[in-house]
């Protein structure tokens, strides 16, 4: 484990099991260079324990990555909650959770992710009060949402050459709360949409109100379109699937896209357009963050707004440097962490 959270670059790993509310808990913080570490709760199944550890610390060192490219004051951090395959209740496991939040002193400051939702994070309220996206703050999802269409639209200027969406194909992988965000944005937009998602109700969902197209999970890559937009859980950038797409452009807000770091390599040999995850979905935690800090509506969004034009800044240097996209990218946010590391030896 040791080895594992060596090359991850994470700080601590800190783990709660409490049987009488079936928390099994894992909060992988991967800095605090920057700030008090932030990062959402996932409460999803896991096959093992381990996946579960390494999920946890590849989440936070992306979270802290976004942090950093986002200049926010924070470092990153990520809980998982391994979902009980016993009855339980919720209410108790998540105030459960809250007091373990508690226990680490302000160092983690948690929030909305996969399987969790408003009504969790009030639960967790009422033990600690290190939490954001409560009913008082409100869901991330249409900011995160807002980043990626942004991005989306930078990201065809910069490849293709164009000002508008209107008439493209854009094919998007998940359809939650995220996905369908980015669907109802695209469509106003103008695009043309092709969707796939476990869950047949939100694909349903988008051909109803989106005039979309359907097609089966698996089929979603070989799909031709201008633009692929993974929206559902990460890793599915891999050998098989970057063999079979047929899109210039790459620009979701799944995190942890590539399943490993060179397939952002093969991504580029093929000269597919590649988003950093990290970068185009920071939109909810730079909500969760400033609201969490109290800073105007009005603000917010327009820092959400900018993440298209901090991506096209990382398009061109990237082309004039030669070096692949997600490559310079962690590069740029390792930079701004090791800065904060040294000023803070400095004191």
């Amino acid at each position: 484990m040791f080895k594992q959270m060596e090359s991850n670059g994470a700080q601590r790993l800190h783990f709660c099991s409490d049987p009488a509310t079936g928390l099994k808990a894992i909060i992988a913080i991967h800095s605090t260079l920057r700030g008090p570490a932030i990062g959402g709760c996932r409460f999803i199944s896991y096959q093992n324990d381990n996946d579960a550890i390494t999920d946890a610390m590849r989440l936070a060192r992306g979270m802290s990555y976004k942090s950093a490219l986002a200049g926010l004051p924070h470092g990153g951090a990520k809980s998982v909650l391994i979902y009980p395959d016993h009855p339980f209740d919720r209410a108790a496991l998540m105030q459960q959770f809250g007091q373990f939040v508690t226990e680490l002193g302000g160092e983690y400051i948690t929030a909305m992710d996969s399987g969790t939702q408003i009504s969790d994070m009030d639960n967790i309220s009422m033990k600690t009060r290190w939490v954001t996206c409560t009913s008082e703050i409100g869901d991330p999802s249409p900011h995160t949402a807002l980043g990626v269409f942004e991005g989306i639209k930078a990201s065809v200027k910069f490849k293709l050459g164009l000002q508008s969406l209107s008439g493209l194909h854009v094919t998007i992988q998940g359809v939650g709360h995220v996905g369908y965000e980015v669907a109802r944005l695209l469509h106003q937009a103008g695009a043309i949409l092709t969707v796939s998602d476990m869950n047949t109700e939100p694909v349903k969902r988008c051909q109803r109100d989106f005039q979309a197209s359907a097609v089966a999970p698996d089929d979603i890559y070989s799909v031709p379109a201008e633009v692929f937009c993974p929206c559902g859980l990460g890793a599915i950038l891999n050998d098989e699937h970057i063999s079979q797409l047929q899109v210039p452009i790459i620009a979701g807000s799944a995190n942890n896209q590539l399943a490993q770091e060179h397939h952002g390599d093969q991504l580029k040999d093929k000269g597919i357009l590649y988003a950093p995850d990290y970068l185009i979905n920071s939109g909810g935690l730079i909500f969760v963050a400033l609201q969490y800090a109290k800073q105007p509506a009005a603000m917010i969004r327009n820092k959400v707004i900018r993440i298209g034009d901090s991506l096209l800044h990382l398009y061109k240097e990237a082309e004039q440097s030669g070096t692949a996209i997600h490559r310079l990218a962690d590069e740029r946010a390792q930079s701004i962490i090791a800065s904060a590391g040294k000023m803070t030896s400095a004191a």
